[in-house]
């Protein structure tokens, strides 16, 4: 009933449970010591001829009820504040603990969780394992202590009572096992449609426009409708089994109780137990089964907080990338017989020799669906090749600090982000330090100057996904903002990728300047872009064929150049047909 990898998660917090487990114990005598001083104040009622000095012999009765009240409302309110301590703390410690991990693994997605999937998980689980780790746990370790305290307690009364009262709490936890795996089953489905209605969601309302203009918004609707009917219909599932478990728990909770009280008047009758002692039993009854029944209830919450716990212990047990602790000395990087593969079988790069200068326009040419994201991948340590190896200076990409590579790469690709904030802000995520002149300086590199002044200037807000600005403006904002970052190795994936010819230009133009000073590394599927290269690579299936400059590849007559010539021949006839 208790996963104990995810009561690893608890770390240091699990003190907390320790506390208040002790703490539900002091409440459980308190509460016992209650029940006994009543009984001795009818005890002393009934025999009050028999007792000198008056009403005074009730004294002592009220005294112990009124510490064991005292003790008892002392002891719930700490429990409950423990427990808000504990839900908080665990809380935070996850979200943290998600946060960085999603921020050690970097520029590599979570294996299998969508954007919406990771949001739900951070969020919702997270909230869904606080009520786990507050309120189930310690419910559990109480649960399974309460009735054994109570039979040390109620077994030098009657025996027979308490052994009847023991044998019959079990019955509770048989009772969650059973339900526990028709529970498991709901709740793995559970979790499942509902990141999948949260992607169903996220995807109609990032692909509004498209649907609007397809006029397919009205297929979607009925989609998005199947979704969340689907997961109402398993909400509704969850719900008939919670009402199912806290039923049966019910009958064998309080069947147990009567069972109890039937075995304590029993004894009064045949045994000779002094009806006092039988009223104790009778009142302590139901205390050997609250516990357990407390329990149960919480098992709802339990199952749904295990499985968003299975979701977030699959996204913190993903391996991190290997990085060491060495510093960057020099920033020539080169790709030394390198084999990669995604799934261990198939060869995605074949033996992949290349060099990259640190000064100079180093171009990669693939062929669609041959490397072209892997080769990206490797060089900024998303990715860890199979054999062969990575090198920056001459020292293996493992073995350096990510910190310290990181502050001299930059990575330009046809999606880079742009954060919804103002102008100014996107610079400053770059170089804290920046000028507002050394801004407009570079704007003015990217022909951006004039339009970010007259909308708005440097405190224009860039709305989310750049909606507000043109595709190639948001090209050439991301190149200005890693232009200003003032990096040492460039690497422009499809940078220029979805754009106009204008902007393609400019950006063109300002990698070539750059490449003057800067280890520049250009990987396009648009070979007119790589035409003035000081070294082009260029591979098929996988597999390095040709390298050279432009000039030189074109004389060999190979892939490249019969790549070029097709590619040329296309974007004429197309100039030509649209001219």
């Amino acid at each position: 009933m208790i996963d104990k990898s995810l009561l690893r998660l608890l770390g240091e917090n699990k003190k907390y449970i320790i506390y208040t487990v002790a703490l539900m114990v002091v409440g459980l005598f308190a509460n016992v010591g209650i029940t006994a001083s009543i009984c001795w104040a009818i005890h002393l009622a009934i025999h009050y001829d028999e007792y000198s000095g008056g009403a005074f012999v009730f004294l002592w009765p009220a005294v112990c009820a009124a510490v064991g009240i005292a003790v008892r409302y002392t002891t719930t309110r700490l429990v409950g504040e423990l427990r808000d301590i504990l839900g908080r703390k665990v809380k935070k410690d996850l979200r943290e603990r998600v946060y960085n991990k999603i921020v050690r693994l970097g520029v590599r997605s979570a294996d299998s969780m969508s954007m919406a999937g990771l949001t739900q998980v951070s969020m919702e689980g997270v909230e869904q394992l606080d009520l786990y780790y507050s309120s189930y746990i310690p419910q559990f370790f109480y649960a399974m202590i309460a009735p054994f305290l109570l039979f040390g307690i109620t077994v030098g009364i009657q025996w027979q009572v308490a052994l009847v009262l023991l044998c019959c709490v079990p019955l509770i936890p048989v009772s969650i096992i059973v339900v526990s795996r028709w529970a498991k089953r709901i709740f793995a489905k559970y979790w499942g449609k509902y990141t999948s209605m949260g992607d169903s969601f996220l995807d109609s309302v990032q692909g509004l426009k498209e649907l609007k203009i397809f006029k397919a918004d009205e297929a979607q609707h009925a989609k998005m409708n199947e979704t969340s009917e689907d997961f109402r219909r398993i909400t509704m599932k969850v719900l008939v089994m919670q009402l199912a478990s806290t039923t049966i728990m019910d009958l064998v909770a309080y069947g147990g109780a009567g069972l109890g009280i039937a075995m304590s008047i029993l004894a009064v009758t045949k045994w000779g137990l002094s009806p006092v002692a039988a009223l104790f039993l009778i009142l302590v009854a139901v205390d050997f089964f609250l516990p357990l029944r407390t329990f149960g209830s919480a098992f709802h919450i339990a199952m749904n907080g295990a499985s968003a716990g299975k979701k977030i212990l699959s996204l913190l047990e993903q391996p991190d990338p290997v990085w060491g602790e060495e510093s960057v000395e020099d920033t020539e990087l080169k790709v030394d017989n390198v084999t990669f593969s995604y799934d261990g079988k198939r060869d995605v790069l074949k033996n992949v020799t290349m060099t990259f200068p640190k000064n100079g326009m180093t171009s990669v040419v693939v062929e669609s669906g041959c490397g072209k994201s892997t080769v990206v991948n490797l060089l900024s340590g998303a990715f860890r090749p199979k054999s062969g190896a990575v090198t920056v200076g001459c020292k293996a990409l493992e073995s350096l600090s990510r910190e310290s590579y990181y502050t001299h790469l930059a990575v330009v690709s046809y999606n880079t982000y742009i954060f919804n904030e103002t102008v100014r802000a996107n610079f400053m995520l770059a170089n804290p330090n920046v000028t507002d002149k050394e801004i407009y300086d570079v704007l003015e590199k990217v022909n951006l100057a004039d339009f970010i002044r007259e909308n708005g200037g440097l405190d224009k807000r860039i709305a989310e996904d750049a909606s507000n600005i043109s595709g190639g403006q948001k090209q050439r904002l991301a190149l200005a903002v890693r232009l200003v970052a003032n990096k040492d190795i460039y690497i422009f994936d499809e940078a220029t990728s979805n754009i106009d010819i204008e902007s393609e230009a400019i950006i063109m133009a300002n990698i070539k300047a750059l490449s003057r000073e800067k280890a520049v590394i250009v990987i396009s599927h648009r070979l007119a872009n790589v035409v003035t290269s000081d070294l082009i690579y260029y591979m098929e299936a996988g597999e390095r064929k040709e390298s050279g400059t432009h000039g030189e590849l074109m004389e060999k007559g190979g892939g490249y150049a019969k790549l070029y010539t097709t590619q040329k021949n296309l974007e004429e006839g197309y100039a030509e047909v649209n001219g």
